[in-house]
């Protein structure tokens, strides 16, 4: 997997998870809002692999890019990869 990431310096978006109970609530973008600003802040960009295809429109509209698909080893789901520049805009 390592060779599909990035060579770029940029901020790794490594997990990102809610509780099942608080899904529907903003949690999820609160706390993408707060590492995004960061992000923002430091002129960084930022990147990350979804697990879940239902989540990529969330990402999307936090100003993510689709990069590719992974296909990781063994019996794990596909991943998403997915790049945002700084200072891109909610949609």
């Amino acid at each position: 997997m390592g060779h599909h990431h990035p060579r770029q310096e940029h901020c790794y978006l490594y997990a990102i998870g809610v509780d099942p109970a608080r899904q529907g609530q903003g949690v999820a973008s609160a706390l993408l809002r707060s590492r995004l600003a960061r992000c923002d802040a430091d002129a960084m960009p930022a990147y990350l692999e979804s697990t879940k295809s239902g989540s990529v429109p969330l990402y999307e509209h936090f100003g993510f890019e689709v990069t590719g698909t992974l296909n990781p080893p063994k019996d794990a789901p596909p991943l998403t990869a997915m790049w945002r520049n700084p200072g891109v805009p909610p949609r």
